[in-house]
Parts: C-alpha cells; sequence; structure tokens
C-alpha cells in the first residue's frame, strides 16, 4: 500500500482538507501503527488497525463496544484524546484498511525514571472514577487460560529461533502461574466497572502536570480490582523490574481515597489472577515465529518482546511477598 496515496485519499474521503505534508510515523502502540498527517484543516493522528486483528472474529465487536464506551467517558468528563467522528462513526475503513482519527495532541508520555509520586496519585485518581461510572455488583467472568508452551518450543527449535531458550527453561514457571491464576480468578471479588485495560504510562500523554489518556480501543467492563492492582505496579517500576513501593503505595491510597470499593480483598488472589503478561507473551511467540505475522520488522520486534516479557514474568514471581506485604501496610 502506498501510504501517501492512501492518506490523500482518507484526506478527501473525510474532507479534511489538502494533505500539506507527508505523513510520518510516530511512536505508538505494539500493535498498531499511528501516523502524523498535518491538512488545511489541522494536524491528526491516524491510527492503522492492524489488519492480523481485524481478522479476529471478535474484532469488531470489541471496537464497538470500546467505542460506545468512549462516548460515556467523554460524558463523564475523562481527560483524553477521544477518536472524531465521521459520517457518525468513529471507526473508518479505506480499501479494507480500518483506521481512527484523532486530533494530534502535543504531549509525551513518561518513562519508569520520570514517574513521581504526582502522577501516580492522578492516575490512582482519575482511575477510580473511571470505575465508579458504572459499578455493577456482579461476577467477574473470565475463560480459563491454558497455552500449550510444549508446542512453541517445539517450533521454536525446529525454526532455530532465538526465543527458543527463553520459553524452554521457564515453561515450568509459566504453567504454575496458569494453575494458580485459573483458580485466583473464580475468588476475585463479585463486581465489575469500566475500565481503560491498558493505561500504563505509554497510554498517558502529559503536558506539564496536566494528562490526557489515550488508546482507548481495549475500554470494556472488566473488575476494577484486578485493573488497580495491575496499574499500581506499571506506574511504580514493575515495566523496568524495579519496583518503588513508595509510589506504588502513593497509587492505591489515591484510588482507595476517591472510591467507595472495600479494600479488604483476597489480594494474594488477585496477584496471582493478575496474569496477562503470559498472554501477552503468547501473542508476540506466534509472532515471533511468524504465525501471526508477515514481516520481518514485527517479527524481530516480537522476539524482543518475547525476551522482555519472561523477564517480567520471572522478576513478578520473585516480588510477590513484598507487594502483597506493602499493600498490608498501606491499607
Amino acid at each position: 500500500m502506498n501510504m501517501d496515496n492512501f492518506f490523500n485519499l482518507v484526506a478527501e474521503d473525510l474532507q479534511l482538507g489538502k494533505v500539506l505534508k507527508n505523513p510520518v510515523q510516530v511512536t505508538g502502540g505494539f500493535m498498531h501503527r499511528m501516523f502524523k498527517a498535518v491538512t488545511e484543516q489541522g494536524s491528526y493522528i491516524i491510527k492503522l488497525l492492524n489488519p492480523n486483528i481485524m481478522k479476529r472474529p471478535t474484532a469488531m465487536g470489541n471496537y464497538k463496544i470500546a467505542d460506545d464506551i468512549e462516548t460515556i467517558l467523554k460524558q463523564n468528563n475523562i481527560p483524553a484524546v477521544y477518536a472524531l467522528e465521521f459520517k457518525n462513526r468513529k471507526m473508518q475503513e479505506l480499501n479494507g484498511q480500518y483506521y481512527y482519527v484523532f486530533e494530534w495532541y502535543d504531549a509525551k508520555s513518561l518513562k519508569d525514571g520520570e514517574i513521581k509520586s504526582v502522577h501516580c496519585e492522578k492516575i490512582g485518581e482519575v482511575l477510580a472514577k473511571i470505575h465508579n461510572i458504572d459499578l455493577k455488583n456482579e461476577p467477574f467472568e473470565k475463560d480459563e487460560m491454558h497455552i500449550d508452551w510444549q508446542k512453541y518450543i517445539e517450533l521454536a527449535k525446529d525454526m532455530n529461533s532465538p526465543i527458543y531458550d527463553y520459553i524452554k527453561d521457564y515453561a515450568d514457571l509459566f504453567n504454575n502461574s496458569i494453575t494458580k491464576g485459573n483458580e485466583a480468578i473464580k475468588k476475585l471479588p463479585p463486581v465489575k466497572a469500566i475500565c481503560h485495560n491498558d493505561m500504563d504510562s505509554k497510554n498517558v500523554l502529559w503536558l506539564s502536570d496536566e494528562f490526557k489518556l489515550i488508546d482507548l480501543e481495549c475500554l470494556g467492563y472488566s473488575n476494577p480490582y484486578l485493573e488497580l492492582f495491575e496499574l499500581a505496579l506499571c506506574w511504580s517500576g514493575y515495566e523496568g523490574c524495579n519496583i518503588n513501593f513508595n509510589l506504588f503505595n502513593t497509587f492505591f491510597k489515591s484510588y482507595f481515597y476517591n472510591t467507595n470499593l472495600d479494600a479488604n480483598v483476597d489480594w494474594e488472589a488477585l496477584y496471582y489472577s493478575n496474569n496477562g503478561k503470559l498472554g501477552w507473551l503468547e501473542y508476540n511467540i506466534k509472532r515471533a515465529l511468524m504465525l501471526e505475522c508477515d514481516n520481518e520488522e514485527e517479527q524481530q520486534l516480537s522476539i524482543s518482546e518475547v525476551k522482555e516479557t519472561v523477564e517480567h514474568i520471572i522478576y513478578y514471581d520473585k516480588v510477590k511477598d513484598e507487594i502483597l506485604n506493602y499493600i498490608a501496610i498501606t491499607l
């Protein structure tokens, strides 16, 4: 696909005016590609959705749910970069390529070393506000996780893949985490709420002390405790395998100051339920082995992501007791 021609057609189709500069790719999410486009009417981000993701039978339904919930967040004044609507819809399609358009927001996400207590306070607060919009006293239902690691190990060996040792050496840890996670999910508090589902630091853009959330396409109803647990870790250094428990505690305190949810729950069950890294690992293993990937660039990115994700899983296992002890002290 000729990208310049594609963006000219997008601008014409959506009546954005003439494209003034060749669109340039900007740093964005791992799954999709994003481009900055400058037209006669302004500056925009055009997010091209990954065709392999869009082939999934649940993709369109999930995006429709997220688009509807995005409107609810906007009505409740949650600060975010919201998708623009054209032709009474947010998701657009041109020549088989699905995409979203956003107004350009000239801000930046924070790296681990840049995150301070004030950031954790604000994100803990906005997370609570999102959850408070529509709390439901309903059980959180999640399918059990089942991953055949041995299949991937054998395939990686046959392909002489650089990920072979990473997944072979720690398969027992992966299987143990899945088993405990499947049991723990059944013990979660019976409550659901609107959740962002991907609100780590890369998906929050800061302009001085003000921020806006991005990447809202994962919005859905989930267990708010589970999202709190995951994000308190992400915002306190877990992504760098070096948790700052002062930041961790600040995030927790800010959240519970802004919600009426009961803090007296089974946090060990939440620890084991927080096993989304295993699903992320499988996704990247598939791409690294060219099972869900059609170009070398994506394959190399996934190889790096497999190695990094394995390191996260190992670290998470090591710091279990410390995490739970700090939660007990904080609450």
